[in-house]
């Protein structure tokens, strides 16, 4: 069994860069892209994963942004930059729990860019290699946020928008 997920697991880059402008306030952070993301080139884009939705939600829009330039408006419209912790590392399709010798991404640059006043991270993942590669890089504590991801089921999309309201401070 081992050998089989060796021979399946992959180095593999980000393969899309970050969304943030001038504008730019809050930062959120994911791990690394699912397989469904890269493929379409932007962030959360499995069709289960539940991000754009709470997002919406949060920010009082009626509707969710469904193409990646909807997406990309929506985030820079609303002051918020997208990015993720790693930049490329060894996984297994989108398995999280896969994740090896990880490259992390070089946040400065947006920080350099935009007057970034929060951080957040969607989910443990992000958290705990935020935690090993970022903080010590940026010295700027990240909120921890439950994860938007299909896998964790035990969130309703209500209760993950009742706790992702602490993006509005």
């Amino acid at each position: 069994m081992k050998d089989s997920i060796q021979k399946e697991t992959a180095r593999v880059g980000h393969g899309f860069g970050p969304v943030y402008d001038a504008r730019s306030r809050i930062l959120i952070l994911g791990s690394f892209p699912s397989v469904k993301s890269r493929e379409q080139g932007f962030y959360y884009g499995h069709p289960r994963n539940r991000f754009w939705p709470v997002l919406a939600a949060v920010l009082g829009e009626t509707e969710v942004p469904e193409t990646v330039e909807a997406r990309r408006d929506f985030s820079l419209r609303h002051g918020i930059a997208l990015w993720d912790v790693i930049e490329s590392c060894e996984i297994h399709g989108s398995s999280d729990s896969s994740i090896r010798n990880v490259e992390p991404t070089a946040l400065r640059r947006i920080f350099d860019a935009a007057d970034v006043r929060a951080v957040f991270v969607n989910g443990v993942t992000a958290a705990k290699y935020y935690d090993k590669y970022q903080l010590p890089a940026t010295g700027r504590p990240a909120v921890r946020l439950p994860s938007t991801s299909p896998a964790n089921a035990a969130w309703s999309l209500e209760r993950l928008v009742e706790t992702w309201k602490i993006i509005k401070n």
